[in-house]
């Protein structure tokens, strides 16, 4: 390819990025390998709040929640240019999916090293509105509520929480999932499966203890 060549090709990106309609991940990472660095920017901001989603899961507070997002695209980053030259662009790219393996690698190193995994429920109980409503009485049973399912999720097989936490904070279908994993889609439906029969039985044991 020639001088000109390329910089009509980084010239086309860049016009489809400007266009009113949402460039795609596959445009974008075209574009960034043609040398546009906004084109990454946009990536993360897409991004962004799905990789969030994700670790805090695994993470003991915001702060490390927050720098393990930095560090999962700081990881992309760096390794982009080798990676998205290895794509096919006849088909959408593996962005997404390729983003989540290396977040929830992060992740599981971050839990491996002392840090305690802390499931995303308990924080949107923390982080939700006070009903000035609500009696004491209430607002400790909802808090008691989060500890056990809390505690039900932590109990789960390493795969079955891992498979939960990628379809419930990460939204990704089976097939996504399973590609993340590195096992059969349907092994990942029935891990899922697993999972949620599991914590139905836990807490529903555990409301019935409560009422005796």
């Amino acid at each position: 390819m020639t001088v000109s060549d390329t910089e009509e090709t980084a010239g086309r990106a860049r016009l489809t990025l400007a266009s009113a309609q949402p460039p795609s991940d596959e445009v974008l990472c075209q574009a960034f390998l043609d040398g546009d660095e906004a084109a990454f920017a946009t990536l993360v901001e897409r991004h962004r709040g799905l990789v969030f989603s994700l670790v805090r899961r695994f993470a003991h507070r915001p702060e490390d929640a927050a720098d393990l997002v930095q560090q999962a695209f700081l990881r992309a980053l760096e390794s982009s240019g080798r990676v998205f030259s290895r794509w096919s662009w006849g088909s959408p790219t593996p962005f997404r999916s390729w983003l989540v393996r290396i977040a929830l690698n992060l992740a599981k190193n971050h839990v491996r090293q002392g840090n305690r995994w802390r499931p995303a429920v308990l924080a949107e109980v923390e982080e939700a509105a006070v009903d000035p409503h609500e009696s004491a009485q209430d607002a400790l049973e909802r808090a008691e509520q989060a500890r056990q399912l809390q505690a039900a999720v932590l109990a789960l097989p390493r795969r079955q929480r891992e498979v939960l936490t990628l379809r419930v904070d990460a939204s990704l279908p089976f097939k996504d999932i399973a590609e993340t994993l590195g096992i059969s889609e349907n092994n990942a439906k029935v891990q899922f499966h697993n999972a949620v029969k599991r914590l139905k039985a836990e807490v529903a044991g555990t409301l019935e203890e409560n009422r005796e």
